[in-house]
């Protein structure tokens, strides 16, 4: 869960650059497109990503437009929520909506609902291409292969859903770790 924590945060972070840089270039007229975030949002936009996942996986039997509508609401409910906490915490919000768009409090924004939804919309082919590409850094590592070498674990068969493919990989690669340390192998970097 760290891994993805990580990269979601690190994901949230170059989208709000490039929208922040691409609004400045467009409305303020700056021909440098300064993008603006702040340290606080890795940990909100992986913290909020996570809390998706989680949506995601007791909203899989809805619609991906109904389910986009749900992480637009916990978007939205991240950013208010978070945006208090610093608020209390710091003093201020290092966001203040106050005098633009529809703001609640300050905090969210309501006109912005358009770019949460598309980045909701996106969220899940993200976590799939995210899935997919965790899984074959699995299958990469010296201590994967070699187990499968050796026979120990069983190399994975093609399946149907990415989901299960990365949870069979790590397992799989758990069991191979398991067998080398209990054999007292080392590998070779």
């Amino acid at each position: 869960m760290l891994p993805r924590f990580l990269l979601y945060g690190c994901a949230g972070w170059v989208l709000e650059v490039c929208f922040t840089g691409t609004s400045a270039a467009i409305f303020q007229k700056d021909a440098h497109g300064t993008a603006k975030t702040y340290l606080w949002m890795h940990p909100i936009y992986g913290a909020t990503a996570l809390g998706m996942e989680f949506l995601h996986d007791r909203l899989r039997f809805l619609p991906r437009p109904i389910r986009a509508l749900a992480y637009t609401a916990v978007i939205f409910g991240a950013e208010f929520a978070t945006g208090w906490l610093l608020r209390r915490a710091l003093g201020r919000c290092p966001w203040d909506y106050r005098e633009q768009g529809w703001s609640v409090k300050g905090l969210v924004r309501l006109d912005y609902f358009p770019f949460w939804y598309g980045t909701a919309l996106a969220f899940e082919p993200a976590r799939e291409a995210l899935l997919r590409i965790t899984s074959e850094a699995l299958r990469q590592t010296p201590e994967f292969r070699h187990a499968v070498a050796e026979g120990e674990v069983q190399p994975l068969a093609c399946q149907g859903s990415v989901e299960v493919e990365a949870g069979a990989t790590g397992e799989t690669f758990q069991e191979a770790l398991k067998a080398e340390s209990q054999a007292g192998k080392v590998f070779p970097g």
